[in-house]
C-alpha cells in the first residue's frame, strides 16, 4: 500500500512539474506574442505620425522655408508610447540620418538617359540597353538590349513592362541585373544598417563590417519619386499656356508688360521655363533662343571652372545677352527692361507655374535641398567643385534653397548650367520612404515597417507597404 502511495505521489509530482513547464512555456510564448504586437503597433504609430506630418505640410506649406517638412519629420523620428518606442532613420551617402528617406534625394531611373546610366559605377552597355528596352514603349530591342523574346527564350515567366519602372526592386527583373549590385549590403532594402548587414562574414549578406551601409544601386537610384500638380504655395500649378492675364498678375504679382511677355513666351514652340534663367523675358517672348543651343553643360571640368563652359559658348554666350542687345547685371538673372524679371520673380515663376496640363503623376525631379552629392557627381558627371559649392550653399541656409535661381552666384555656376540643372532639380519633395522600427518596452521585441508615401494628394497615398 505504501508503495502505491509513493508511486501516486511521484506521478502527481511529475504531472505538476510538466504542467509547470508547459505553463511557463505558454507564458513565455504569450509574452513574446504580446511583445510582437506592442512592437508592431509602436512601428505603426511612427508611420502614422510621419504621414500626419506630411499631410499637414501639404495642406499648410511654407514657400519661404524649403526645409520645414524635412526638419519636422526629423524632429519626430523617435517617439515613446505607453507600451513601446519607435525609431525612424535611413542612410544616405554613407551617413545615417533621422527621419524618412526622401525619394527625391536620388535619381529616378525612369528619367535617366543612356549616357547618365552609363555613368553609374559598374554599369555595362548590355545592362543599360536592357534597362532602356524594359522601360521604352516598343518591342524593338536595342543593339545590346533585351526585349520580350530574350526573356521568353530563357524561360522567364515575365516580359519587359514597356513602361516606367513601378518600384526599384523591379530593376532586378532586367536582364543582367543582379541583387548583389542593386542591394549591396542592404539586402532587405530598408535603407538601414541592420545587425546582419554589419557583421562581416558571420551572416548573410556579406559586408565589410565598417558601420556604414553600402546600399549598391539603391543608394543612387529610385523609381518612386513623382511629380505633383501642387506648387510651392500649395495651390495647383498655374498653366501659363491657358492662364488669363488677371490670374498671372494675382498669383505672381507681375506687371502688365511682364504678364504679356510671359504669356506670349508660354505659347511659343518648345517653350521651357528654365530658359528664363538664360535669356531676358523680352527676348524669349519675341522668339529668342539660348546661346547654349540646348546643349547639356552640367558635366565635365570645364562646366564649373569659370573658364570655357562645356556648351562651347564664349563669355558673351554664357550671359545669353550679346545676341539680343540686352545686358543683365548678374550674368543672366537680373533682367533689364520693364518687361523682364529679377531672380526672385524667376524663382517664383518656376515654383508656381507649368507649361503643360497635369494629367497623371510622372517620374519626379530631385530636390536640391536633399539630393545626394554622390548622385550629382557620379550619375550626372557634374564637376565635384561645383557640386561641393552647391551643397555648401544649401547647407548654409536655415530655410534651404527656396528657388534654384538663388544659386547662380556660386563659384563655377553659369546660366546655361543652371538652366540644365533646372530640368533635373526642384525645391520640393513629395514621396518619402518611412523605415520605422518599433520596440516593445516590456520584453524588447522588435517589428519593422517600410512604407513609401506620396504626400502630393490629400489624404496621402501609400505606394508601397511591407514588413521585412
Amino acid at each position: 500500500m505504501l508503495v502505491i502511495v509513493i508511486w501516486a505521489v511521484a506521478i502527481a509530482a511529475a504531472i505538476v512539474a510538466g504542467l509547470q513547464i508547459l505553463s511557463f512555456r505558454q507564458a513565455v510564448l504569450g509574452s513574446d506574442a504580446i511583445a510582437r504586437v506592442q512592437a508592431r503597433w509602436a512601428a505603426r504609430a511612427g508611420v502614422e505620425t510621419m504621414i500626419a506630418i506630411m499631410e499637414y505640410h501639404t495642406e499648410n506649406p511654407d514657400p519661404d522655408d524649403a526645409l520645414a517638412l524635412i526638419l519636422d519629420l526629423q524632429d519626430n523620428s523617435y517617439g515613446t508610447l505607453e507600451t513601446g518606442t519607435y525609431d525612424i532613420r535611413h542612410f544616405l551617402d554613407g551617413i545615417e540620418n533621422a527621419g524618412p528617406l526622401d525619394e527625391h534625394s536620388k535619381a529616378n531611373i525612369n528619367l535617366l538617359s543612356t549616357t547618365e546610366l552609363m555613368n553609374v559605377e559598374d554599369m555595362t552597355p548590355d545592362v543599360v540597353g536592357a534597362i532602356v528596352d524594359w522601360r521604352d514603349t516598343n518591342e524593338d530591342a536595342g543593339m545590346l538590349g533585351a526585349e520580350k523574346t530574350y526573356y521568353q527564350n530563357r524561360g522567364k515567366s515575365y516580359e519587359p513592362r514597356n513602361a516606367s519602372f513601378r518600384n526599384f526592386a523591379e530593376l532586378e527583373l532586367v536582364a543582367g541585373v543582379w541583387p548583389e549590385s542593386t542591394r549591396g549590403e542592404d539586402w532587405n532594402l530598408d535603407g538601414r544598417l541592420d545587425p546582419n548587414e554589419d557583421d562581416g562574414e558571420e551572416t548573410w549578406p556579406e559586408d565589410n563590417h565598417d558601420g556604414i551601409l553600402d546600399a549598391g544601386l539603391s543608394g543612387l537610384l529610385t523609381a518612386s519619386s513623382l511629380t505633383s500638380p501642387r506648387a510651392a504655395s500649395g495651390e495647383d500649378r498655374l498653366n501659363l499656356v491657358t492662364a488669363k492675364s488677371e490670374e498671372v498678375v494675382e498669383r505672381l504679382g507681375l506687371t502688365e508688360p511682364q504678364t504679356s511677355a510671359l504669356l506670349a513666351y508660354a505659347k511659343t514652340p518648345n517653350a521651357r521655363l528654365e530658359q528664363l534663367l538664360v535669356l531676358p523675358l523680352s527676348t524669349l517672348s519675341q522668339g529668342g533662343t539660348s546661346a547654349a543651343g540646348g546643349a547639356n553643360p552640367i558635366g565635365g571640368a570645364g562646366a564649373a571652372t569659370g573658364g570655357k563652359n562645356s556648351a562651347g559658348s564664349s563669355a558673351q554666350g554664357r550671359t545669353g545677352r550679346s545676341s539680343s542687345g540686352n545686358s543683365g547685371a548678374t550674368g543672366g538673372i537680373t533682367q533689364a527692361g520693364p518687361g523682364n524679371l529679377d531672380s526672385a520673380t524667376i524663382g517664383k515663376v518656376m515654383n508656381e507655374c507649368t507649361l503643360k496640363e497635369f494629367t497623371r503623376p510622372e517620374p519626379g525631379k530631385m530636390n536640391v535641398n536633399t539630393v545626394s552629392g554622390r548622385v550629382l557627381k557620379e550619375v550626372f558627371d557634374m564637376n565635384p567643385k561645383l557640386v561641393d559649392s552647391l551643397l555648401s550653399r544649401r547647407d548654409a541656409k536655415v530655410t534651404g534653397l527656396t528657388s534654384l535661381a538663388a544659386v547662380l552666384d556660386i563659384p563655377g555656376m553659369t546660366p546655361q548650367i543652371l538652366s540644365s540643372l533646372a530640368t533635373k532639380l526642384d525645391v520640393q519633395s513629395f514621396v518619402f520612404t518611412i523605415s520605422c522600427r518599433g520596440r516593445s518596452i516590456t520584453v524588447g521585441g522588435e517589428s519593422e515597417m517600410v512604407v513609401t508615401v506620396d504626400r502630393s494628394t490629400l489624404p496621402a497615398q501609400i505606394l508601397m507597404y511591407r514588413e521585412p
